[in-house]
């Protein structure tokens, strides 16, 4: 799930986090957003933190011809979000974390590119508001300066920029070209690494055409390349259609799920908005304002393995003190010396002090406490996109910030952004099923041609395509980094950037879809929830993943409206057991979820699903899972250092060589959509404030 995970991209009732205050209610046009006819922003949205300071370029003389090749990464299914692939156009014309003119990657995700389910209503402090960026320029054009800005980005949930999941499918990365354009020298090509696209399909191999053009990614680091409106989009979600539904059917989206918090401060929800792609009650003013971590419950039953119904009471009981206990987190934020390295460790410790205290003599309620809390621990593993609690930092836990705004779908998919931004760009502008082999900078490589110019980035593709470039805007997911980087890179990467992709987290949160011919739901029910009585967050679980993998899965979002999606049912499953599941067949995956469903209902004669669907974001070579977290042993620094451009030579007479975005390159909105967009309009905004630097005149 990613947040805009489950996970912060679409899940089960995400965690009370604390909040970010609304920045105002919501106008029908925000200053930032494009105005009517146009698909360029006029400034920048107000979350998007300042750009990390970086020398100006030294002083040159002469001038030179200059295009710009915008690159992008595209992100796995992520809640809260590639390889590369490059992508960008515009010279001085445009520029931007996924090229200039347009031209980005996609980025978590299921980016994200994470998906995340609606948080239950629960407490959350205040967060402090990210400072406000200077504004992008969008100028009337002319030598020295941007006609237009692009903005390319990562994706979610391959998810990109420092990427996010995918959806298992098994495209390689993609580029756009560079173009031309009169500038200052150091103005000249500007590329963008990016991962691939995912297509409408479902078992991880092409099917372009049959039911739609190529779906981005799904990934928080996918929105990064692609966010400006005129660069491409990575997705931290890409839709597939559910193959044994009718053409006419929903979508079954397979990276990030909902907008968390679409509200004024959600550059997401607002796009979304001024184009026309949200239904009237996500955009009511009231909804906006819902604080984060106040979400109103979803009509919901718990089921457990008796095969009764859980009781509401004892269940939300024990979901309250998980938490709470969650919510108590921020309060070593900063801390030198937390009481336990990793949250999962903090929280077990505090059962174990909390729970005898509130079910004293009652040994039935305290075991129905111990288990629902288990539960919670499984979704919380969802929302982060981790194996374990015990791999998420304490310290660093309470860094990320939630939205407020009461959590929103695409009625058309999340695709139908990526579609509306992608409809602006010239065809030829985004190059798909382009893989990368290596990124050379720091180098001196000759164009071609009487009027030749050198650049110091050389873009190689698989299929021998050739890209040079001043400047590339990577968003590969931090996935494909940290198994890659070593030779994808030449020369290598500085060791303090190697070591913070060594350091941050990056987990796997997939899908399973599940269609019926008619619901056994009642028509009231939004969420089906699944706790295994006999486990105790106490007790180390089951590591027979085959006898047991299933057990990870925290339970089913019914998709609605029915009218659209027919009568199916979306589990979330992570960590390994998620990983595991991907080995399996639809057969086997099936047969396990109707087991499941059957001990869970009492009912050994509930039919079996008519066909399945699920994500398989740690097999697609480009994301090699979903999105990213702050792992024990890290901090919010990482991703500072991993956002870092390249040389980092602030003396170097050709700055910034290499880029980074994607969801993972967020300090508070990892793992997010809305984190990856930010991500690639902060790396825009970076080569925008370079490009208008003023060029000193050549000496006489």
């Amino acid at each position: 799930m990613s947040r805009s995970r489950m996970g912060r991209g679409g899940g089960c009732g995400g965690s009370p986090r604390a909040a970010a205050t609304p920045g105002g209610t919501l106008s029908p046009c925000p200053p930032w957003v494009p105005a009517a006819g146009s698909s360029l922003p006029t400034g920048i949205h107000p979350c998007l933190p300042p750009a990390l300071p970086h020398p100006s370029p030294p002083p040159r003389t002469g001038r030179s011809r200059g295009g710009a090749v915008a690159a992008g990464g595209a992100g796995g299914g992520g809640r809260r979000a590639v390889p590369a692939g490059a992508g960008g156009h515009g010279g001085q014309r445009a520029a931007g974390g996924g090229g200039g003119r347009g031209a980005g990657g996609a980025g978590r995700g299921p980016a994200a590119p994470r998906t995340r389910l609606p948080p239950p209503a629960g407490g959350g402090g205040p967060r402090r508001r990210p400072r406000l960026h200077p504004p992008l320029r969008y100028g009337r054009g002319g030598r020295g300066r941007l006609r237009e800005l692009g903005v390319g980005g990562t994706g979610g949930r391959a998810r990109a920029g420092a990427g996010g999941g995918c959806t298992g499918m098994r495209e390689p990365l993609h580029l756009t070209p560079p173009g031309r354009g009169a500038g200052p020298e150091w103005a000249g090509h500007v590329a963008g690494v990016a991962g691939p696209v995912s297509t409408r399909g479902s078992n991880g191999s092409r099917s372009r055409a049959r039911r739609g053009p190529p779906a981005p990614p799904v990934s928080g680091s996918r929105c990064a390349p692609r966010a400006s409106p005129r660069a491409r989009l990575g997705v931290t979600r890409s839709p597939s259609l559910l193959p044994s539904l009718p053409a006419a059917s929903g979508l079954a989206e397979m990276g990030a799920h909902w907008i968390h918090g679409p509200s004024p401060g959600n550059p997401v929800f607002c796009l979304a908005s001024r184009y026309g792609l949200l239904g009237p009650e996500a955009a009511r003013e009231e909804n906006q304002q819902v604080e984060a971590g106040g979400h109103p419950p979803m009509p919901s039953v718990t089921y457990g393995s008796s095969g009764k119904v859980l009781n509401p009471k004892a269940v939300r009981e024990a979901r309250d003190l998980f938490y709470a206990l969650l919510a108590s987190t921020r309060a070593f934020q900063g801390s030198k010396e937390p009481p336990w390295p990793s949250v999962g460790q903090y929280v077990r410790a505090e059962i174990a002090r909390t729970v005898p205290t509130m079910a004293r003599g009652q040994e039935d309620a305290r075991r129905l406490q111990l288990a629902v809390l288990a539960a919670c621990l499984k979704l919380e593993c969802c929302i982060s996109g981790t194996h374990s609690m015990d791999l998420v930092g304490l310290e660093p836990f309470g860094e990320y910030v939630s939205l407020p705004g009461l959590d929103c779908t695409f009625p058309g998919g999340y695709s139908s952004l990526a579609e509306r931004l992608l409809s602006d760009l010239p065809e030829g502008t985004v190059l798909f099923n382009k893989a990368v082999r290596t990124i050379q900078w720091q180098g001196s490589f000759r164009e071609e041609g009487d009027d030749a110019r050198v650049f110091p980035v050389r873009v190689e593709c698989e299929d021998g395509d050739v890209f040079l470039a001043d400047h590339v805007i990577i968003t590969v997911p931090l996935g494909f980094l940290k198994e890659h980087h070593q030779e994808f890179f030449q020369p290598p990467l500085p060791e303090r950037k190697a070591r913070a992709i060594r350091n941050l987290g990056f987990g796997t949160n997939n899908k399973i879809f599940l269609e019926f011919e008619q619901p056994f739901w009642e028509p009231e029910q939004q969420l089906l929830e699944v706790v295994w009585e006999d486990e105790s967050p106490l007790e180390e679980p089951d590591a027979d993943l085959e006898a047991n993998w299933f057990k990870k899965l925290i339970g089913f979002v019914v998709l609605q409206p029915p009218e659209q999606h027919g009568h199916v049912l979306c589990g979330f499953i992570a960590g390994k057991e998620s990983e595991y599941m991907e080995t399996l067949s639809d057969a086997e995956v099936l047969s396990a979820m109707t087991r499941v469903l059957r001990t869970m209902t009492g009912n050994p004669s509930l039919p079996a699903p008519r066909s399945v669907l699920r994500s398989r974001w740690h097999s697609a070579p480009y994301t090699r899972g979903s999105y990213s977290y702050v792992a024990v042993g890290s901090s919010g620094d990482d991703i500072d250092v991993l956002a870092q451009p390249l040389p980092e030579d602030p003396r170097d007479p050709r700055p910034l060589q290499l880029l980074f975005a994607g969801e993972a390159t967020h300090r508070t909105f990892y793992s997010t959509t809305h984190g990856a967009l930010l991500s690639g309009w902060r790396e825009a905004e970076r080569l925008n404030q370079l490009f208008q630097a003023p060029v000193p005149a050549p000496q006489s």
